[in-house]
């Protein structure tokens, strides 16, 4: 049985993968369908629909996110102490996925409050976590 703290590190990192992957998908396809050269890309799809600027920002959400959040997660599991992680991993997790979906389906200002919240919903989390993870080292 794999704890819930490993589940929601890969969940996360999984999660930013299907990011990275419908992008890579959609623009395979205006490839494919000679709407844009394989060479008429910028790193954060400016060039592009809104919704794939959208998705440009969600992953490098993800990716952004990876070192403090997955990397707590990875401190918790090595360390022994994924009991500080474990009650709140998946909760993390969703409203990772959570703040992602909303900013790829909405920029109304109620949109961006609620994905303010998921956001601030992981840094609480991730305070908790570096604070119980420290207190367990003294």
């Amino acid at each position: 049985m794999y704890s819930n703290t490993i589940i929601a590190l890969l969940g996360f990192i999984g999660w930013a993968l299907c990011l990275l992957l419908l992008m890579e998908v959609i623009r395979s396809w205006l490839v494919l369908t000679g709407q844009r050269a394989a060479n008429d890309f910028t790193p954060d799809n400016a060039n592009l629909s809104t919704f794939m600027q959208r998705l440009a920002r969600a992953h490098a959400n993800c990716v952004e996110g990876l070192p403090i959040f997955g990397g707590l997660l990875l401190v918790a599991t090595l360390t022994g102490q994924s009991s500080v992680t474990d009650g709140t991993a998946l909760i993390f997790l969703a409203a990772r996925i959570g703040q992602s979906v909303i900013h790829l389906t909405s920029v109304t200002p109620s949109a961006v409050k609620a994905r303010f919240l998921f956001f601030t919903v992981q840094l609480m989390f991730a305070v908790f976590w570096c604070w119980g993870l420290l207190m367990a080292m003294i």
